[in-house]
């Protein structure tokens, strides 16, 4: 018995740090003791005179001073008002608990606003061994001893290390109730009390102790008390994970305690990776303090090498049993999982409630809802690199089965970056195709993403799926031959599929066919076949009937992407009424991200073919409404397609607003290649050229028009505008025969071709056969303002040159009113010297006021171009370049992302129309928007 009395005292010596003085001779405990007394407002302790209590514990050993010690706050440890303000609250309700991972800075955030209160605080951190009653208690009466609160002696203190007499507890509640201030009790590291009787007593004490007891858990997990009954009484404060994570602006004034200047992108960038998590951001700032260049390291840490990953792995995962570690160790190569999702990756089926606990536990493991979970960020990469140590080899094997279980759920992203992931590019591309996806990698907000995921397929896999992938990458680079080569052999092997297929009278492989149809109808768009791609899209549209509708439902990217392949290539064939019909269905329809892309696309071309027939407001409109499309959705810039800018531009060169037109150029030439069409070339080519005319610059214009994409069949406005172009040309060389013989020339009957014709016949002195055209331009053929307005000015010359001023102001007064609800005034630049006194007498002069007069400018380039209103997001980003900060500043500042400021800032340039940001800025000034 004295040796077992010995080992006890010796043990007891150790764990308090042999902080009292005692006979380890003779192995006995001193009868009696003064109590220690820690003030918990200084953190110190003090002897003094007390009520005579027991100094040992129901086991006997002496209690450990160091459980009642408020802890002290390290030197670079950052007060942050608004969590202390919070638990201000716990002065107002009787329960409070700051609830949070290991390291996410609980008992420091306690303490220190323990520190701050006018009174004193009684801390008590719990520890496992004290699972008995008995022994709880008499911490916790220590403990308000110890912080001075003088309680009576018929309290007493429990005998039994198991056990509590009730008496004494009801005593303890009943003298906290009957005081005036209640007793601010902190429990730290409530999460080791693991009994339930513990748990009911407390509840029973703070109770009945009604007003005079505050207390406060410090805890990992949910503890065992009736919570729900104090939420619902409004009795209690709660801080959780997420109000104890730093936010980017408190992370940099902890870096900077730390000795570390950076800027709050780079904060801003850390708390994204460490989720705020204090432990974490404390770790890398140390860390980072031993690096010659911090902001880099802080930038690229590898968390698998720090003492974070230390840290995590001895105070998380070491603590869990061999099946939890397991199981966390595999879903770590997902970034997002169910329960039924982990069991397939660790063959068992206890992840539900595994995972329930560890979240409970704030053991890193966050509840998205749903029964959807996913790992701290950090945590999941140390437990990545822990699993390629542990298990070399499997992690292959683990995406894998994550890939087959997602594909049978449906969700082809996630299936698609694990199949990638696991080197199993037979099943990914498979998945993609077989879930009509493959438009994704044209369209959508992950179309780069998804591009590059496959970048990594090789050779070995030869599955029609994988020739398709190849294929559409190649299109998509508008590499023709090898894209074809792919498509074509695709096609053989699904042949031979469907003959087997048919011959066993089983369904053949429809996704894919249809896939093999819609890079056909993008092939024949980028070669300027429209017979090709009615053929194909007419097979297309008589496959889909075998198609699941909500699989059509899910991708309707794929008949957008197909409408709009359609639509272009009637366009360039001039059959306007019948690809107005194929791209209103997309322009019109409603949809996602996913079909933004072909909805600009087909609104563009749609403002293509009212500018062709002379409608520059019409077209305007609908250009402006597919850059709209482009902002709304964020879509990355350049967007891809770049039509409706080719349209703006000449428009803006119709209204003689060519600073304007130059801007849109400029941000029309950065185009996908891929969408770089015969359409869009002729338009681009267009544009180029009528602005270098309006400029003089006849020899450039020409050079514009020589065609950069060759096409299978020639379109016919595109050699009329061509044309138009050469017939300019050769008038300003003054050679009107030449100029007209080339209109002439053009087949079918254009009215804008006729109405060059007519202006050519009209300068050489002709002026009847000038009029004889301009007769053949009927009501019928639907022209539009920018062509009547120049035949009304060709019939005003003839009638100037006839000597009839009575016809010549009223058809100049018709011309004004055509022109002026379009802002038209380059139809008067060109129209020649005759026209300017004309101008300046009444009733004309009072008809061009205002946007047209004193006539046509010298210097058209020095007129300020037009500027369209900023919306509220474009000035917040304008407003920022003021400050010279960087794009990516920009985004973290807005918390948007890049391509979003980017996107904002091509929009800004082209509605001030400049190119660059210093120029904006100024710009911006000059208009007071700053």
């Amino acid at each position: 018995m004295f040796r077992k009395e010995r080992r006890r005292a010796s043990r007891a010596v150790r764990r308090a740090g042999a902080g009292e003085h005692w006979d380890a001779e003779r192995g006995a405990l001193p009868k009696s003791c003064r109590p220690v007394v820690v003030n918990a407002v200084a953190g110190s302790e003090e002897s003094g005179p007390g009520p005579a209590v027991p100094c040992a514990d129901p086991q006997g050993d002496p209690f450990l001073r160091t459980r009642f010690a408020v802890p002290a706050r390290p030197a670079t440890f950052f007060r942050r008002k608004r969590l202390t303000d919070h638990l201000d609250q716990a002065l107002r309700t009787p329960l409070s608990m700051v609830n949070g991972a290991a390291g996410a800075g609980k008992t420091l955030l306690v303490a220190d606003w323990a520190a701050g209160r006018d009174r004193p605080v009684a801390w008590l951190t719990t520890e496992a061994g004290d699972q008995g009653p008995g022994m709880f208690w008499a911490y916790f009466l220590q403990a308000l001893r110890t912080a001075g609160v003088p309680l009576p002696p018929e309290i007493g203190c429990p005998a039994d290390a198991g056990q509590v007499d009730r008496t004494l507890l009801t005593r303890l509640a009943a003298e906290l109730g009957a005081r005036e201030r209640p007793v601010i009790v902190v429990l730290d590291e409530y999460d080791r009390v693991t009994h339930p009787e513990i748990a009911d007593q407390l509840e029973f004490v703070l109770h009945h102790a009604a007003r005079g007891l505050r207390l406060v858990l410090v805890t990992r997990t949910e503890p065992l008390l009736p919570l729900h009954r104090h939420r619902a009484a409004g009795d209690m404060t709660e801080i959780r994970n997420a109000e104890l994570a730093f936010t980017p602006e408190e992370a940099t004034v902890l870096l900077g305690l730390h000795g570390l200047r950076l800027p709050v992108p780079v904060a801003r960038t850390l708390v994204e990776r460490t989720r705020g998590w204090a432990a974490g951001l404390r770790l890398c700032a140390l860390a980072a303090r031993e690096s010659p260049d911090p902001e880099t390291y802080l930038k690229r840490f590898e968390a698998e090498r720090t003492a974070v990953a230390d840290f995590l792995l001895a105070e998380v995962l070491e603590r869990q049993p061999p099946e939890t570690q397991d199981l966390l160790l595999r879903v770590s190569v997902l970034d997002r999982f169910h329960p039924e999702l982990a069991d397939a990756l660790t063959e068992r089926a206890d992840a539900a409630g595994i995972l329930a606990a560890l979240h409970r536990e704030n053991a890193f493991v966050e509840d998205l809802g749903h029964a959807r979970y996913r790992l701290h960020p950090l945590f999941g990469e140390i437990l990545r690199a822990h699993l390629r140590m542990r298990r070399p080899g499997l992690e292959p094997e683990l995406h894998r089965r994550a890939a087959r279980w997602l594909r049978r759920s449906g969700t082809l992203t996630e299936t698609l970056g694990h199949g990638a992931a696991a080197g199993d590019w037979e099943f990914t591309a498979g998945a993609l195709v077989d879930d009509l996806a493959i438009g994704r990698l044209f369209t959508g907000l992950r179309s780069d993403d998804l591009t590059e995921l496959f970048s990594g397929m090789g050779p070995e896999a030869t599955s029609p799926a994988a020739h398709l992938v190849r294929a559409a990458r190649e299109l998509s680079h508008r590499e023709l031959d090898r894209g074809l080569t792919h498509l074509r052999h695709a096609e053989r092997t699904l042949a031979a599929q469907e003959d087997r297929a048919e011959a066993e009278d089983e369904p053949g492989p429809v996704a894919a066919r249809l896939s093999c149809l819609l890079l056909e109808t993008l092939a024949a768009r980028l070669t300027g076949s429209p017979g090709r791609a009615e053929q194909a899209a007419g097979t297309a549209e008589r496959l889909r009937e075998q198609v699941p509708a909500d699989l059509l439902d899910k991708h309707p990217e794929l008949t957008a992407l197909l409408l709009a392949h359609l639509g272009s290539t009637r366009l360039w064939a001039g059959r306007y009424e019948e690809a107005r019909a194929a791209l209103a269905l997309v322009a019109d329809g409603t949809g996602d991200a996913s079909t933004a892309l072909p909805r600009e696309d087909s609104l563009g071309r749609l403002a293509l073919i009212d500018y062709l027939h002379g409608w520059p407001g019409r077209a305007e409109r609908k250009a402006m409404a597919a850059l709209t499309v482009s902002e709304r959705y964020s879509l990355p810039q350049p967007s891809g397609f770049g039509i409706g800018r080719l349209v703006l531009a000449a428009v803006a060169v119709d209204r003689d607003e060519l600073r304007l037109a130059r801007a849109h150029l400029d941000a029309a030439a950065d185009a996908h290649p891929a969408m770089r069409d015969p359409v869009t070339e002729a338009g681009r080519a267009l544009a180029t050229a009528r602005l270098l005319l309006a400029q003089g610059d006849t020899r450039a214009a020409l050079a514009a028009t020589q065609p950069t994409v060759t096409a299978d069949v020639a379109s016919p406005w595109a050699e009329g505008h061509t044309a138009l172009v050469a017939s300019a040309a050769q008038l300003a060389r003054g050679r009107p025969e030449e100029a007209a013989a080339l209109l002439h020339a053009v087949p079918g009957h254009q009215p804008v071709c006729a109405v060059g014709e007519a202006r050519a016949r009209l300068a050489a002195g002709t002026p009847r056969a000038a009029l004889d055209l301009l007769d053949g331009v009927l009501p019928e053929h639907h022209t539009g303002p920018a062509v009547t307005v120049r035949a009304l000015l060709l019939r005003a010359e003839a009638a100037h040159a006839a000597g009839e001023p009575a016809a010549v102001r009223r058809l100049v007064a018709q011309a004004l009113h055509e022109a002026r609800r379009e802002r038209l005034r380059r139809p008067f630049a060109e129209a020649g010297g005759w026209l300017r006194p004309l101008l300046d007498t009444p009733p004309l002069r009072g008809l061009a006021a205002g946007w047209l007069t004193p006539g046509p400018p010298s210097h058209p380039e020095d007129r300020p171009p037009v500027v369209e209103e900023l919306s509220g997001r474009e000035r917040d980003v304008l407003r920022r370049l003021d400050r010279m900060m960087s794009t990516e500043e920009i985004a973290a500042d807005l918390c948007v992302s890049v391509n979003t400021v980017k996107t904002h800032l091509k929009s800004v340039f082209r509605k001030l129309a400049v190119n660059r940001r210093n120029d904006a800025v100024r710009r911006a000034r000059e208009l007071r928007l700053l």
